[in-house]
């Protein structure tokens, strides 16, 4: 069942636009291989990252941990028991890498609430641009990924993040990024 998730959750990774010829910046070099692996605090979850990724986890309510690299960021945000499923995905999806003053409020959304449903868990897909005031690691838009879970007695949310020049530009990137979520496994609860 594990292993159907994951390649369920692979399928809803959006195939990348096209770069345009205004995007000029030259895409970073990125890791190939995911030779680490990382749990989260309560070690419900893992995932694998290039040995060059920093990972933290904190423990707490929401649990969170983050994964960076290659100018690429993971989030794994985990709360015990099933909450609603739109209502998480909403939270998840207020999760940015700057507080909510700090971005526009407006987002493009390349397409939202996607939603389906893998034995006992129910998921919600959504991906959108963010447009922030100030330059993060170098760049003011990021694409934001967020693909929710809901069920087996927990409620997790992977949020995906990278330059949204990046995104556009660099299949290595978009591969990378895809693998590390493809990764995420979900490990035994209680």
């Amino acid at each position: 069942m594990k292993a159907s998730l994951a390649v369920i959750l692979a399928c809803l990774l959006p195939w990348p636009a096209e770069a345009t010829p205004t995007d000029r910046k030259p895409a970073p070099a990125v890791s190939s291989s995911l030779t680490e692996e990382h749990w989260n605090a309560s070690r419900t979850l893992s995932l694998r990252t290039p040995a060059t990724w920093e990972v933290r986890s904190e423990a707490g309510q929401p649990e969170m941990t983050e994964a960076r690299g290659d100018g690429l960021v993971l989030r794994l945000v985990r709360r015990e028991g099933e909450l609603g499923l739109d209502s998480f995905h909403a939270e998840c999806m207020l999760l940015r890498l700057a507080g909510a003053m700090d971005a526009s409020p407006q987002v493009d959304y390349e397409y939202d609430f996607v939603g389906a449903q893998i034995g006992d868990r129910k998921t919600l897909d959504s991906a959108f641009v963010v447009h922030y005031d100030q330059a993060i690691d170098g760049h003011r838009d990021w694409r934001q990924r967020n693909l929710t879970v809901v069920g087996g007695g927990e409620s997790v949310c992977v949020v995906a993040y990278a330059p949204l020049p990046v995104w556009k530009k660099s299949k290595p990137a978009r591969t990378l990024l895809g693998s590390v979520v493809e990764s995420v496994r979900f490990g035994p609860w209680h």
